[in-house]
């Protein structure tokens, strides 16, 4: 699409990705060219493009919280990988405007959300954002997972964001399409069956518009427990759900699985015409 369409199709769509690994950020797979390509057309697309509201599973809090700084830090929050990863910066500005925008739009929708000025961004929000835009141009705002949260809970956090994908923001959630780090064993392995299969669950629900199965992905999605021993980073897809709201066409980004488990499914939640 180009810049001229821009005008019959005014709102961003929303974003899942999943994160990967730390290593993400230099063994980008066919992933990180995706994201890359992406964005790109998404700038193309929305050249008034405002800036990120993302969230990840590696900022939880005990309440909503939102970043407020204006020149947020890049946090190599891990250990144990090589050198060069340390060396990676990410220097997108942070977007105080548009962060008191989120806290607004949340706390009418009865959530007591706070700002936090000196937060930094965690690896799930700029490992994947250094594939999507790599010139750090575009403005980025982080929203903690709360502790505790649920599904319905995540959607609700997003669903009350929805109206700023009509205002140039890309609403985003970073986490993992599967995540069961117990059987991470290292190298090139073909990818699990139950990888896949609760992966093309998750994406066949998505094509239904199967909300009500999605939100109860817990009990019904196979290897649901075995995909995510603990579910945070699973939660942020209902974040991008919840902003996407009923424009459920999800354009499927990449469908890779790295070391044989970890499945980084990204798809984008496009408006539906």
């Amino acid at each position: 699409m180009t810049a001229v369409a821009h005008a019959h199709s005014p709102t961003v769509p929303a974003l899942f990705v999943s994160h990967g690994a730390p290593l993400f950020a230099l063994d980008a797979g066919t992933t990180g060219p995706a994201l890359t390509q992406w964005g790109q057309s998404l700038k193309a697309q929305h050249p008034g493009l405002r800036g990120v509201v993302i969230m990840s599973p590696h900022w939880m809090a005990r309440s909503v919280q939102v970043m407020t700084g204006p020149q947020p830090a890049t946090w190599h929050d891990f250990g144990g990988f090589p050198p060069a990863l340390y060396a990676l910066q990410y220097p997108a500005p942070g977007a105080p405007t548009l962060a008191n925008e989120v806290l607004g739009l949340l706390q009418a929708a009865g959530m007591a959300a706070q700002g936090d000025a000196a937060r930094p961004f965690d690896h799930g929000a700029w490992v994947p954002l250094m594939h999507l835009f790599p010139k750090a141009d575009v403005p980025v705002v982080q929203v903690a997972l709360p502790v505790g949260a649920g599904p319905a809970e995540v959607y609700a956090l997003g669903a009350a964001l929805r109206s700023l994908r009509s205002q140039g923001v890309l609403v985003m959630g970073s986490g993992s399409m599967t995540h069961n780090l117990g059987e991470f064993f290292g190298g090139e392995r073909a990818p699990a069956p139950y990888v896949l299969e609760f992966s093309r669950w998750i994406e066949d629900a998505l094509a239904r518009g199967d909300m009500a199965a999605l939100l109860n992905y817990r009990s019904q999605a196979p290897h649901a427990h075995r995909a995510h021993p603990t579910e945070d980073h699973f939660l942020p897809i209902f974040f991008a759900l919840g902003a996407a709201g009923d424009d459920l066409h999800a354009n499927y980004l990449s469908r890779e699985v790295m070391y044989s488990m970890l499945s980084m499914d990204a798809f984008a939640l496009e408006p539906v015409h």
